[in-house]
């Protein structure tokens, strides 16, 4: 089994993880107006997210709408909002799997099986996170297309927003927390059973008739 000390960096990993996933999915911040070329008006910016687009005016104000219907977004869009989803409840189960799991707790007294909770927490941290890199990666692999491309207007080019470097970083937090768990579980497992090995020895009992 992992120490102790490895599993609490995983579970702060993967808690923080779990705050960038949700972050990125709730503020509307994944595509930002881009102020090129023509486009000097800078009075207000256009904001979207997955759920709502937001103008912002200079003076402060705010005002967000949400999409009319779910059948006028993109697909990427589209995906990003499921997989967000998706990792935010892998994240949530795997953190729960791992506390009931961990060395420092003793929800599960069976030594045996602990290992084996923390090896399947693991490979569902490293799940969300690639399911949160993926959509932020889609979208800004589109918004740099469309930038870049001339017959999109300079009104209507986007840049990357704040969520998508946070997805990226949540992304990272959270295979990083799951490959720390897979390779210390393996590890614990692998010498665990070697010492049941050595306590079963048969040669063992016949030192008392000696």
């Amino acid at each position: 089994m992992g120490s102790t000390g490895v599993q609490i960096v995983c579970v702060a990993l993967g808690v923080l993880g779990l705050i960038g996933v949700i972050v990125t999915c709730a503020v509307p911040r994944w595509k930002v107006s881009s102020f090129t070329g023509a486009n000097i008006v800078t009075a207000q910016s256009a904001q979207e997210g997955l759920w709502t687009e937001c103008v912002v005016q200079s003076t402060g104000q705010q005002q967000c709408k949400n999409y009319d219907s779910l059948l006028v977004l993109s697909s990427d869009l589209q995906a990003a909002r499921a997989m967000t989803i998706i990792s935010c409840m892998l994240a949530i189960i795997s953190l729960l799997i791992l506390f009931c799991g961990a060395d420092f707790t003793t929800c599960v007294e069976n030594e045996d099986a602990k290992p084996k909770m923390s090896l399947v927490a693991g490979i569902g941290l490293l799940l969300a996170g690639l399911m949160v890199i993926i959509p932020v990666s889609w979208s800004a692999h589109i918004i740099v297309r469309d930038f870049n491309n001339p017959l999109v207007p300079a009104s209507r080019k986007r840049e990357m927003g704040a969520c998508i470097y946070v997805g990226w970083g949540a992304g990272i937090l959270l295979l990083l927390g799951g490959g720390l768990l897979c390779c210390f579980s393996r590890r614990g497992s692998s010498s665990g059973g070697t010492a049941k090995y050595y306590s079963n020895n048969p040669s063992a009992p016949n030192k008392n008739y000696v």
